[in-house]
């Protein structure tokens, strides 16, 4: 699943290729909204919310928000007029077409219509944005305390905890903050460390495709699927193993050495 930077790149993309048109043609691909036509209204922006995408519109005195949720599999591709679609168009859930522009949504896990107003009845769980203007850390802090026993790697990929945190940047947070993730949140020597490095990492690679949290952009990652290499600190093979709820399960790498458990 994308990561909170992947999806603030692809609210960018959309707010600079759609922002202040008009919309000459919709199509959303989802039996909920196949009827719905946007025609005629103007995008005012895009914003992400984590791992959330809202495009707003308005037509007279209409508001609308399209909310969509990349997903496994989900992308945001920009295209000229006419100019051939880079994925097959049975994968489109979502066209919005300009006059200069045409955005595709393809392989959309979540597609959905609601009034502007309503919008936090779609996001208003998530905790907050790392890359938000309206940023809380102490929020943050308190939402992940607030089940001390809970394992850290699991507490951060809980978007109601703070929102933009996925595996990869779960698995590399714990390598450079030396924390097993199956250490229990209560047990972390510093938790507001913890969640400013979090900050900072996805801050740092907002702005380029290539995620990098090593400094080196030819080794990019530190433990995250390494788990056929070994540490690039200590030599150690790195592991990983399966953890979470049951049906949710994710996988967890870490170096035994560099990371060792507290919680034994």
């Amino acid at each position: 699943m994308p990561e909170g930077d992947t999806v603030y790149r692809a609210a960018r993309k959309l707010d600079r290729a759609l922002s202040g048109q008009l919309l000459l043609r919709t199509d959303l691909r989802v039996p909920q909204h196949a009827t719905a036509d946007l025609a005629g209204g103007s995008v005012t922006t895009t914003i992400s919310r984590g791992k959330h995408l809202l495009t707003r519109i308005e037509r007279g005195d209409e508001r609308w928000t399209l909310h969509t949720h990349l997903k496994m599999e989900g992308s945001w591709r920009v295209f000229r007029p006419g100019q051939r679609w880079s994925r097959p168009a049975h994968q489109a859930r979502v066209v919005l077409e300009t006059d200069r522009t045409t955005a595709v949504g393809f392989s959309l896990g979540i597609v959905e219509l609601l009034p502007t107003a309503d919008e936090d009845s779609v996001v208003g769980h998530l905790g907050p944005d790392l890359l938000g203007p309206d940023w809380d850390e102490e929020e943050a802090l308190r939402r992940l305390l607030e089940d001390p026993d809970r394992p850290v790697g699991e507490a951060l990929l809980d978007q109601t905890r703070l929102a933009g945190i996925g595996n990869m940047y779960m698995a590399e947070l714990c390598f450079v903050s030396g924390l097993n993730p199956r250490t229990s949140v209560g047990r972390v020597p510093s938790l507001p460390r913890v969640v400013r490095r979090a900050r900072q990492m996805l801050d740092l690679n907002k702005e380029r495709a290539l995620q990098a949290t090593t400094g080196d952009l030819r080794n990019p990652l530190w433990v995250y699927r390494r788990d056929q290499s070994t540490c690039r600190r200590c030599g150690t093979p790195i592991r990983v193993a399966m953890a979470g709820p049951a049906g949710r399960e994710r996988a967890m790498y870490w170096c035994p050495v560099c990371q060792p458990a507290v919680d034994d």
